[in-house]
C-alpha cells in the first residue's frame, strides 16, 4: 500500500512533465518591420480617403530562420504594436489628421484584406502615435514573405506639402519547432 501511495504522485509528475513538453515546444518571439508611408499633399480633405498601397518586404522568414522554425510551423500571429513617425517634413505633427485605418492584405488589389490597426480620434501637437490593435488572428500574411499595407485616412485641413511616416510594426508570434 506505502508502494502505491508513494508511485501515485510520481506517475502524476512524469504524465504532467510529459505534457509540458509539447508546450515547450512551441516557440514565442516577434517579428519586426518597417516602412514609409506618404500622404499626399493633394489628398482631400474632410473625408475618408485611401492612400496607395505600400508593399512590405516582410522579415518574418529571417526571423523564422533565426528561431529555429519555418513560416510552415507558424500557429498564432498577432499585432503587437503600430507606430507611426513623421520623418518630413521637419516639425510636421499629427495635427492635420482625424483618423487613420491600416489594413493588411496578401496583395495591393487587397482581396483579403483585414483591420491591422486604428486611432479616432488621432492625438494632435504630437509627431509619433500608437495605433490600437485590431486584434485580428495575422497567420496568413506573416508566412508569407510579403504583405501589403492599405492605409486610410480622415485629412482635417490641408496639407502644404507631402508627408512622409515611417510605420513600425511588431508582430507576436507563436510557432512550433520544426
Amino acid at each position: 500500500m506505502k508502494k502505491i501511495l508513494f508511485l501515485a504522485p510520481l506517475l502524476v509528475a512524469l504524465a504532467l512533465l510529459g505534457s509540458c513538453k509539447k508546450i515547450l515546444d512551441l516557440l514565442e518571439f516577434n517579428v519586426e518591420d518597417s516602412q514609409t508611408i506618404v500622404i499626399p499633399k493633394t489628398i482631400p480633405f474632410g473625408q475618408f480617403f485611401p492612400l496607395s498601397p505600400v508593399a512590405v518586404p516582410s522579415s518574418s522568414q529571417s526571423t523564422y530562420a533565426k528561431n529555429g522554425t519555418s513560416a510552415d510551423y507558424v500557429q498564432d500571429v498577432t499585432l503587437e504594436k503600430l507606430d507611426l513617425t513623421i520623418t518630413s517634413p521637419t516639425g510636421q505633427n499629427f495635427d492635420f489628421l482625424k483618423r487613420i485605418e491600416i489594413y493588411i492584405s496578401t496583395d495591393a488589389r487587397g482581396s483579403d484584406k483585414v483591420l491591422l490597426a486604428s486611432l479616432n480620434p488621432v492625438p494632435t501637437g504630437v509627431t509619433s502615435i500608437s495605433l490600437t490593435p485590431a486584434n485580428q488572428k495575422l497567420d496568413l500574411f506573416l508566412r508569407a514573405d510579403s504583405y501589403t499595407l492599405i492605409t486610410n485616412v480622415e485629412v482635417v485641413k490641408p496639407l502644404g506639402q507631402d508627408v512622409t511616416i515611417r510605420a513600425d510594426e511588431r508582430f507576436k508570434v507563436k510557432a512550433r519547432k520544426p
